[in-house]
């Protein structure tokens, strides 16, 4: 690690810590060369796959567009922020778990919708209505109807 105020390579740990609930290490450290210490931050950098969209394009996964799509599916509901961070979480460990370099973006989609669909109710409905592309009253009538058939099943099953 180079000291960010001289730049010299020769750096000591000093003290080390979990930090991040155990997802990063906090490492305090001090230069050999001109004694300053400094902080450092260490977390595994885990590769997620890239998104192939319905066009043939393939992006890399972008955190930041799957908190908007959640956020924006998710507006005026009873959910904190804590809840869409585990979802989140949930969501990209699912996406590691396939073990493959590029997913289908209908895959992304689907994972997205089973979350919401345990999430929230309403959410799950407008998701599902941008995601499938809904043209009329019916379509949304079709997919309530599903999930309330789904609910009645798993209410059963226990």
């Amino acid at each position: 690690m180079y000291c960010p105020f001289c730049t010299d390579e020769e750096t000591k740990v000093i003290d080390s810590r979990l930090v991040a609930e155990g997802n990063q290490v906090r490492r305090r450290r001090e230069c050999h060369a001109c004694g300053e210490r400094f902080t450092t931050f260490e977390t595994a950098e885990l590769v997620l796959p890239c998104v192939i969209k319905n066009n043939g394009n393939r992006q890399p996964f972008d955190e930041s567009k799957l908190r908007s799509g959640l956020r924006r599916a998710l507006e005026k509901r009873p959910v904190d922020i804590e809840t869409i961070d585990a979802t989140i979480a949930r969501i990209k460990h699912q996406l590691r778990a396939t073990g493959e370099r590029e997913l289908p973006s209908r895959v992304l989609g689907e994972l997205v919708m089973d979350e919401l669909r345990q999430l929230d109710d309403v959410a799950y409905v407008r998701f599902a209505s941008v995601y499938r592309s809904f043209q009329d009253v019916q379509e949304f009538r079709r997919e309530i109807e599903a999930m309330k058939k789904q609910k009645a099943q798993s209410q059963r099953s226990r």
